[in-house]
């Protein structure tokens, strides 16, 4: 019986740590897009992790992106002094890495912002402010003024709507 209970174990433990590489085009190919969000719908039109069809013609109108595209183009740009570290089209979801301006070498900043949906709304975009300061030869978390992460949303949603009116002027 312990050799079958080991044996079990070692196989559910083996069966963990199996995986393949994901390579970058995966994320960006939309043909690979399309063909995982066709197998999360059934064939009788049943939607199946909340996946449907006219997620996939937007998607193809909008050139891939899973998100208002004022919106992610506008949030690049507003938080486009602090290093990019990551940034999901798809998800909606920019990080920054940590950023020390030079005037303050003893304080640094991040941001994280979310981008909530597929249409242009003032309650479509989030962001999160972290500030850490330098004590002691290490960095602790501080306090961001109340009225930051809504500056910040504020100033991305006047970019959109910016980007938006050069749009539509042409």
């Amino acid at each position: 019986m312990r050799k079958l209970l080991a044996f079990g174990l070692i196989l559910t433990v083996t069966a963990c740590g199996y995986g393949r590489e994901v390579k970058n085009d995966e994320y960006y190919d939309d043909s690979k897009r399309a063909r995982v969000q066709g197998r999360l719908t059934g064939s009788d039109g049943i939607l199946i992790f909340g996946t449907d069809r006219s997620s996939q013609q937007a998607d193809s109108q909008e050139g891939g992106l899973g998100v208002n595209a004022y919106l992610w183009r506008a949030t690049l740009d507003t938080l486009s002094f602090l290093p990019l570290s990551s940034a999901d089209p798809f998800g909606g979801v920019i990080i920054t890495d940590w950023y020390s301006p030079a005037a303050t070498p003893t304080e640094r900043f991040r941001a994280t912002a979310y981008i909530l949906g597929r249409q242009l709304r003032s309650d479509g975009v989030r962001v999160s402010v972290f500030r850490q300061e330098l004590h002691n030869g290490g960095w602790v978390d501080a306090p961001v003024a109340p009225t930051t992460n809504t500056d910040m949303e504020n100033q991305i949603l006047a970019r959109a709507r910016e980007l938006r009116s050069q749009t539509a002027a042409r």
